[in-house]
């Protein structure tokens, strides 16, 4: 089975988050794509997020039924800074053919992340093509050992749903209405 892993926040799970997963998995020919909310993401420790427990509840909500769509709670119960490195090797017990999903902004520092000639040896990198302010002049190893792929721009932002929520803005067609009901049932990004 190949697999793409799409690790991130989710905070919350939104349709952009969907509709480019949908699009790597045709586009790279998958079998499933899993989706792996962090615990507490390495470059965001100085940042706040909901509970982990909200957090995969509304990943579920939005990918019920939804057969080439998985979740893994693994960084959520191992606890901690979530380094996908740990994750990779958990999940190789599971899939021998992986395929790590970043956006392009992260491909620009994957120099910094926790060993990543290891996650290379063990992955196949695909990176989203996005629009970056700063282009890199020199472009190092990583960027030469990933695959670049076109997906459709979807400009949706978890921080702008949490804001419009904390407005009272509607965030119609931005979230999976099961998405929507759970964020109002536990009034979530109130304050």
């Amino acid at each position: 089975m190949k697999v793409g892993v799409f690790g991130g926040t989710f905070d919350p799970v939104h349709y952009g988050h969907l509709i480019t997963a949908v699009a790597v998995k045709e586009i790279k020919n998958l079998d499933k794509i899993i989706f792996i909310p962090s615990f507490i993401a390495p470059h965001k420790i100085d940042r706040s997020s909901s509970s982990p427990i909200h957090r995969i509840e509304m990943l579920k909500l939005a990918i019920k039924g939804i057969s080439y769509f998985d979740y893994s709670d693994f960084e959520i119960k191992k606890k901690g800074v979530s380094y996908t490195i740990d994750t990779l090797k958990f999940l190789q017990n599971t899939y021998d053919d992986i395929e790590l999903i970043i956006g392009y902004d992260n491909l620009l520092d994957f120099s910094s992340w926790k060993d990543p000639d290891e996650i290379l040896k063990m992955i196949k990198l695909v990176v989203l093509k996005r629009k970056v302010q700063n282009e890199p002049v020199e472009k190092d190893k990583f960027y030469y050992a990933s695959e670049i792929i076109e997906t459709p721009t979807i400009d949706i932002s978890a921080t702008a749903i949490r804001k419009r929520v904390k407005n009272n803005l509607p965030i119609n067609f931005l979230v999976p209405d099961a998405v929507m009901e759970y964020i109002k049932h536990f009034n979530l990004y109130k304050d």
